[in-house]
Order: structure tokens, then sequence, then C-alpha cells
């Protein structure tokens, strides 16, 4: 299943076994935009709590 090997749960394609690579890329596309996101957040808690520091 798709979302076990990106790590993601989206019900987008949900009971299907086979993505064509259009498909997979646009999810993967997304799952790593989504990190992008995730990593400047990360950075910004580390940014404020050593500025409270």
């Amino acid at each position: 299943m798709m979302c076990e090997t990106v790590g993601c749960c989206e019900d987008k394609h949900a009971g299907r076994q086979f993505l064509t690579n259009e498909e997979r890329i646009g999810m993967l596309e997304e799952y790593k935009q989504w990190l992008e996101n995730e990593s400047k957040g990360v950075q910004e808690a580390i940014a404020k709590l050593k500025k409270a520091a």
C-alpha cells in the first residue's frame, strides 16, 4: 500500500493497489512539501526556544 511506503495516510487513493507513476509522483511531491513545512516549523520552534533561554 502506498501510504505505508511514503508514511502518509491520505484516503485519496484508498482501496487501490496499483497507482500510475504520475499518481505516485504527485503523492511523493505532496509528502515532500509536508516534510519541508514540518522542518520549517521545527526550526522556528528551536529558534524560539534558544531566544527564550
